[in-house]
């Protein structure tokens, strides 16, 4: 997912107080001008999108904890580097990199998210030696054994789903609006999904997931949100629980870091292979 990575592609008079504190944005929780739950519901992931426009770059590291339906735990560790599309037509740039344990030190991912074309992404696998692309219509498939799909990976533009706002509701300290999401990209492992955003900072804090049968399939939860530069919120806890196979995922965040100098020649394929 790239799972914050999001960058706005329309503005209306409701966003005037998009690029506002958050406090700022807590008081416009009425959605003035949004009377229509479809209307509402984009409304709240345009503001939520917002809160991060402009970051740049960043690099961070990630320990992934898989645990399966017995109790077995098995940890890896990657980075994580994304770079910002100036392009507001177009989607972020993400690459994801292995270095522990042994068996998957090497393995790397590069993304180019789109809008409603399908997101390109690549993946190196060091004992082939090559890059291989991955296809439009696999991504609904479990990343590298986690209970993550590559298209969770991929970042959350805001043009990808239409939006129906269902109801607003306590979570936790917070209290968030309710939005369903239906994908309006080719080749989703979802029909829908139901997502969380608190009403005080505009940040995600749980999403559960359906599958193409319109089932439950899974639950994705956030957790120790961190602020950086005063402005981007990043949440160091993302917990997904599959209900059908019991697993669980989950990847705690480390180090991030802001306007490092990424450029579009640090997500080539050239430097996929060389990513280790």
């Amino acid at each position: 997912m790239s799972f914050t990575f999001t960058k706005i592609t329309t503005v209306s008079a409701t966003l005037a107080a998009l690029l506002m504190p958050s406090m700022a944005l807590a008081e416009r929780a009425g959605l003035p001008g949004t009377d229509r739950p479809e209307a509402r519901g984009k409304a709240i992931a345009e503001i939520t999108d917002a809160t991060n426009l402009g970051f740049g770059d960043t690099t961070s590291e990630m320990e992934m904890v898989l645990t399966n339906a017995n109790g077995d735990v098995s940890e890896r560790r990657l980075r994580f580097n994304t770079l910002e599309n100036k392009d507001v037509t177009d989607g972020d740039w993400s690459m994801m990199i292995f270095d522990d344990p042994a068996d998957v030190a090497g393995t790397a991912m590069m993304t180019y998210a789109h809008i409603l074309d399908p997101d390109e992404q690549w993946m190196y696998l060091p004992a082939l030696k090559r890059v291989k692309r991955i296809s439009s219509v696999n991504k609904s498939g479990p990343f590298m054994g986690s209970e993550f799909a590559f298209e969770d990976f991929s970042s959350q533009e805001v043009g990808k789903y239409s939006y129906l706002w269902l109801r607003d509701e306590p979570c936790g300290e917070f209290t968030c609006h309710v939005i369903e999401r239906r994908p309006l990209y080719k080749h989703s492992g979802y029909t829908r999904t139901l997502a969380w955003t608190d009403t005080t900072h505009y940040q995600s804090r749980k999403v559960v997931y359906y599958d193409r049968k319109n089932a439950l399939l899974k639950t994705l939860t956030f957790g120790d949100y961190q602020q950086y530069l005063d402005k981007y919120w990043r949440a160091h806890e993302l917990f997904m629980e599959n209900h059908v196979t019991q697993k669980k995922t989950l990847l705690r965040w480390e180090d991030y870091a802001f306007r490092t100098g990424l450029t579009a020649d640090d997500f080539t394929q050239n430097s996929l292979k060389r990513a280790r």
